[in-house]
């Protein structure tokens, strides 16, 4: 993985500022350590930090075609390179390097944007056709890697992360109240709306391209949705034997895995105990015949520890486990760093530990590490699929009894959100999916904490209006697809990607990949009728369950789901770190003018006196985080000095050492 930065005048062709890109690749120097390059041309210039994994002596970018026509900066991996590459020189391409990265130029000279589709791996790149004028901006299938740009009347900006783009010094930082409102929505930012005004994030799956056709006119820019998870209709679903199911899962997921080890530096894993990561782990042990160092999170109470079952897993598959022994005040004291290094509030408090995991893989000396998400987005792994198929099974026809109790208990919960608004959103996610319900509890927090001068600003948007959502294909899948896709659309972008994968890890130079994301994977599992994925009331991701099955003791891969959970209340509500009593304190909450100052400071005082229902209790946990998060991301970012933590500022270029500015080897040999 690496960092990309750049600049583009859409408009008449100014030179870029070498220090302002000198300035934007320094803000993301944790992405890539080991070497920096740019690129200059007339109206566009391209930045890259480079984290040496593959092809460690030759991969230095930008990287060039044979003639110095088509360049590019690329941050992520490209698994299937070595047998794309041996196609590409069939087909008469010359390559300079062993890198995964040059692939990228060649298959755009022989696929133009086609290329697209034929990629697996985890990506964000640029790309820029000198001859054509084309610029390409673009994003994996799944957003796991960032890619985030900002439209600056004709001149745009772009960067893996937005502080990247700050750094420019051209875009200013403000709140963008509708991109707040996604983290009270869905927990984090899933959509190309992010927490600061003007500043997008490219959708996953998708691409910018900015194409010049003459000198009088400026540059178009026009998004392009390459991909998107599409699932058979109801009734069209591939229903096999269990034996045909599991040898196809196997030879996808056993290649997923294989072509993820494929690395010049040492690969980890992390493990959990549970299914997922368990199964990574024990297929890499398959393939290598040895297993490779694990690494644990132990959170410090006793009814979120679960080192136990790690330790059982690592065990089985004699692997040597690191325990990264975590308690609330750890977490709290990760927080800061996480939210800077996330560029938005981050709600998920389990989010800090997988940053504090980074770490100490970083500090073990190791860049990659091999991940298990994925596997419940594709297989209905979470709980509340569960609940859902309940919920339906009490539905026939127009009568739907499953909305009566949902409003039932939104009125238990919360009486300040009225059924009219909950009934919306449902509508606007194409129906009451599983995800609505988990949803809901954080949605009831918006009423609750925000002030009305908020939800003006928000001019009663829906943060679900965001997510381009395909309604027309929604309809005709089976409803446990349907809810799927909604998993696919928010949390796995938004929750897991950035706010748990990409961030967290890259903060500490550590790349992160994931087997269960795989594109065969991921296209094997969508087709599978639903039965495969969750069977009954009960048993979750069934087919994993039965391959995982074959390497592992039921008591692992029957183990039920248990969700990696780390404190809430007790991480910022009982005995606070010092910044967040300043943050939440009525001149700080008055300052930001985005929350209601007697809701919040009547809710942290009765936290501690009130047993509330279980669902009002967790939800105010994530509402009162998520008020806190906000205030420190705004003190972060915006200023106003809410507290006595530092904020970000522009990064210091190390004028000491002359800027690398690569050109292509024909424009080499002509200098020489």
């Amino acid at each position: 993985m690496c960092g990309i930065a750049g600049f583009i005048d859409l408009g008449h062709g100014h030179e870029p500022d070498l220090m302002m890109l000198r300035r934007m690749a320094a803000a993301i120097i944790h992405r890539g350590p080991d070497e920096e390059g740019f690129f200059l041309e007339q109206g566009i210039g391209l930045a890259s930090r480079r984290l040496s994994i593959v092809d460690l002596a030759d991969g230095q970018q930008p990287m060039f075609n044979e003639d110095g026509s088509v360049v590019v900066v690329f941050n992520g991996e490209l698994f299937d390179y070595p047998e794309v590459r041996q196609d590409l020189i069939e087909r008469g391409h010359i390559f300079r390097t062993s890198s995964d990265t040059e692939i990228l130029v060649h298959l755009w000279e022989e696929f133009g944007i086609s290329m697209l589709e034929r990629l697996r791996g985890q990506f964000a790149f640029a790309l820029y056709d000198r001859r054509n004028r084309t610029v390409i901006l673009a994003r994996d299938r799944v957003g796991i890697c960032p890619l985030h740009y900002s439209k600056q009347g004709e001149k745009l900006y772009f960067g893996s992360e937005i502080k990247a783009i700050l750094a420019s010094g051209k875009v200013e930082a403000k709140p963008d109240h509708r991109g707040i409102d996604h983290i009270f929505t869905y927990f984090a930012m899933a959509s190309r709306r992010t927490s600061f005004e003007g500043i997008s994030s490219l959708m996953p799956g998708s691409c910018l391209r900015i194409q010049w056709k003459d000198s009088s006119r400026p540059a178009s820019v026009e998004e392009i949705q390459y991909w998107d998870i599409d699932y058979p209709d109801r009734g069209d679903e591939w229903n096999p034997t269990n034996q045909q199911a599991m040898e196809g899962f196997g030879e996808a997921f056993e290649e997923a895995v294989r072509i993820r080890l494929r690395a010049d530096v040492p690969v980890v894993s992390y493990l959990s105990g549970g299914v997922d990561s368990t199964t990574v782990a024990a297929q890499i042990k398959r393939i290598r015949g040895s297993s490779v160092p694990t690494f644990t999170i132990q959170i410090a109470d006793p009814a979120l520890d679960e080192t136990d079952r790690a330790l059982l897993a690592a065990r089985t598959i004699g692997s040597k486990p690191t325990i990264v022994t975590l308690d609330g005040r750890a977490i709290a004291n990760a927080y800061p760093e996480l939210v800077r290094a996330s560029d938005c509030p981050v709600v998920d408090t389990s989010s800090a530990a997988m940053l504090c995991l980074a770490k100490e893989v970083h500090r073990q000396g190791y860049r990659v590490a091999m991940t298990g998400e994925g596997a419940d987005e594709a297989l209905a792994g979470y709980p509340w699929f569960k609940i859902n198929r309940l919920f339906r099974l009490l539905d026939a026809g127009t009568f739907r009894p499953s909305l009566a109790i949902r409003r039932a208990f939104l009125r238990l919960s919360s009486s300040a959100v009225p059924w009219a608004s909950a009934r919306r959103t449902i509508e606007l996610a194409g129906g009451p999916y599983a995800y609505n319900d988990i949803y809901g509890m954080m949605t009831m927090s918006r009423r609750m904490f925000y002030r009305p001068e908020t939800f003006d600003a928000i001019g009663g948007h829906v943060a679900y209006e965001d997510l381009s959502l395909n309604y027309d294909r929604i309809k005709r899948w089976h409803p446990l697809n349907q809810g799927l896709y909604l998993g696919f659309k928010t949390m796995l972008p938004g929750l897991l990607m950035n706010h748990k994968g990409d961030r967290p890890a890259m903060n500490s130079s550590v790349e992160t990949r994931y087997p269960f994301l795989d594109n065969k994977v991921i296209d094997f599992c969508r087709g599978l009728h639903p039965r495969f994925k969750l069977r009954g009331l009960t048993r979750d991701k069934h087919l994993l369950r039965l391959f995982a099955g074959t390497m592992l003791p039921s008591s692992i891969a029957d183990r039920p789901k248990a969700m990696f959970r780390a404190p809430f209340a007790s991480t910022f509500f009982t005995n606070p770190a010092d910044y967040v009593g300043q943050l939440l304190s009525r001149e700080s909450l008055t300052k930001t003018g985005l929350f209601d100052v007697d809701a919040v400071t009547r809710t942290r005082e009765e936290y501690s006196k009130h047993r509330w229902l279980a669902g009002r209790r967790l939800s105010m946990e994530m509402g009162l985080t998520a008020v806190m998060a906000t205030q420190l991301w705004h003190h972060t970012y915006l200023g106003s000095d809410l507290c006595d933590l530092p904020t970000w500022s522009m990064p210091a270029v190390d004028l000491s050492r002359p800027p690398v500015i690569r050109s292509s080897p024909v424009e080499r040999a002509v200098a020489s």
